[in-house]
C-alpha cells in the first residue's frame, strides 16, 4: 500500500503522513514545530492520492499559502506534485511531498532534492557522468569551429565537500554539464552546453564550474566570474551561423528550478517543439528573464540579486508576441503568429 509523506525541507525529521484519500489539516503546532502566529493552526488542507502520485492542496487560514512561491488563494486548491514545494505559509516553513511503499522506513534518496523555483526544463532528462573531451557544436548538431580557448581541462566535480545526489531532476544540470555529448565548451572557470530542451533553434546555457545554487548565492565576490560567463556567451553568439540572421538575448531566470547557476543564451526566434506552454514562454518574455548585464550592473551596486516580489506571477501573463505585443490565446497560434517575425 502506496502512503504519502508531508517532508519539512529544512528538517528531514518533520514528516507529517498523508494517507490516501484522506483529508489532512496542517498549520501552527507541535506537528510541523510552526510557532509563527501568522500561520493559523488550520491553514491548509492536503488530500493525497496515492495511485495518482498528487496532493491537493487548499488554503483554508486567511494569511497566503503557496506552491512553488505562487500563492494559492484562500480556499482555492492546487496540484502538488513531488519535487515542488509547498510553503505553509508567507513563503516560508517549505515542505516537498514524497511518495513510499507504507513498510518503507526511510525516504527515497533520489526525492530529498526539490527544486528552487517554477519555470524552465520541467521534462528534464538525467544524464550519466562521463569523461570529458572538448567539442564545440551548435544546438542542432552540426560542427563549427570556434576561437575559443581549447585547453584540455579535466573533469571538474565542484569544490564542495558535501556529496550530491544527482538522481532528482532538479539536479539535472549538474549531470549534463560533465556530458562531453552536451559540451559545446570549457574553460578552467565554466562549461557551455546545449540546453537538452532547446526553446529556440539556438540556446545554450553557461554553468560555472563552483557549486553555485542560483542568483540568491551570487556576490560581489562572483562579479568576475559573472563577466567571463557574459563574454563567452557573447563568443558563443559570434560564433553561430545564423547570427546575421537571429537574434539573440543573454539572461538569467529569476527563479530558476535547476540547481546550479546558468546563463541562457537563446536566439529570439523561438522555434522549438520543447516550447510547450505559457510557463515556457514567460520564462523568457518577461521580466521573469534577467539580462545578462542588468545583474551584472545589479551586483557591481548592490553586491546581491535582488527579485522583486511577486515576480512568480509573471509566468501567469497571458501569451503575448515579444515582438508586435499581440496578444495570442493559444501556444499553437503563437508559434504559428511568430513565423511572421522570422527572418526571410
Amino acid at each position: 500500500m502506496r502512503v504519502c509523506w508531508l517532508v519539512g525541507r529544512e528538517k528531514c525529521t518533520q514528516r507529517v503522513k498523508l494517507p490516501h484519500l484522506e483529508a489532512v489539516v496542517v498549520g501552527r503546532g507541535p506537528e510541523t514545530g510552526i510557532t509563527d502566529k501568522k500561520c493559523s493552526r488550520q491553514q491548509v488542507q492536503l488530500k493525497a492520492d496515492c495511485n495518482k502520485g498528487y496532493v491537493t492542496v487548499k488554503q483554508i487560514g486567511v494569511n497566503p499559502t503557496s506552491v512553488d512561491l505562487v500563492n494559492i488563494g484562500k480556499d482555492e486548491v492546487v496540484k502538488m506534485k513531488p519535487g515542488q514545494v509547498l510553503y505553509i505559509v508567507n513563503n516560508l516553513y517549505p515542505y516537498t511531498v514524497q511518495f513510499a511503499e507504507e513498510s518503507e522506513k526511510t525516504i527515497p534518496e533520489t526525492e530529498k532534492m526539490p527544486h528552487e523555483g517554477s519555470c524552465e526544463n520541467d521534462d528534464i532528462e538525467l544524464v550519466p557522468r562521463k569523461t570529458m573531451k572538448l567539442e564545440v557544436v551548435d544546438t542542432q548538431g552540426s560542427s563549427t569551429n570556434p576561437k575559443l580557448s581549447n585547453t584540455s581541462v579535466t573533469t571538474h566535480e565542484g569544490t564542495s565537500s558535501k556529496k550530491e545526489h544527482l538522481g532528482h531532476w532538479s539536479q539535472g544540470l549538474k549531470s549534463s554539464m560533465q556530458d562531453p555529448k552536451m559540451q559545446v565548451y570549457k574553460d578552467e572557470k565554466i562549461v557551455v552546453i546545449k540546453d537538452k530542451y532547446p526553446k529556440a533553434r539556438y540556446h545554450w546555457l553557461v554553468l560555472p564550474w563552483d557549486p553555485i545554487s542560483s542568483l540568491k548565492s551570487v556576490s560581489r565576490d562572483h562579479l568576475a566570474l559573472l563577466e567571463h560567463m557574459h563574454a563567452v556567451g557573447q563568443k558563443m553568439i559570434e560564433q553561430c551561423p545564423a547570427r546575421e540572421s537571429l537574434e539573440f538575448r543573454l539572461g538569467y531566470h529569476a527563479i530558476p528550478s535547476m540547481s546550479q547557476l546558468h546563463l541562457h543564451v537563446i536566439s529570439q526566434d523561438f522555434d522549438s517543439l520543447a516550447l510547450k506552454t505559457k510557463k515556457h514562454w514567460n520564462s523568457f518574455t518577461t521580466d521573469y528573464f534577467l539580462n545578462s548585464q542588468d545583474v551584472i550592473e545589479m551586483v557591481r551596486s548592490k553586491g546581491k540579486v535582488v527579485v522583486k516580489d511577486h515576480t512568480s506571477e509573471l509566468l501567469k501573463l497571458p501569451l503575448r508576441c515579444h515582438r508586435c505585443k499581440q496578444q495570442l490565446s493559444t501556444i499553437p497560434q503563437l508559434k504559428e503568429h511568430l513565423r511572421k517575425h522570422w527572418p526571410k
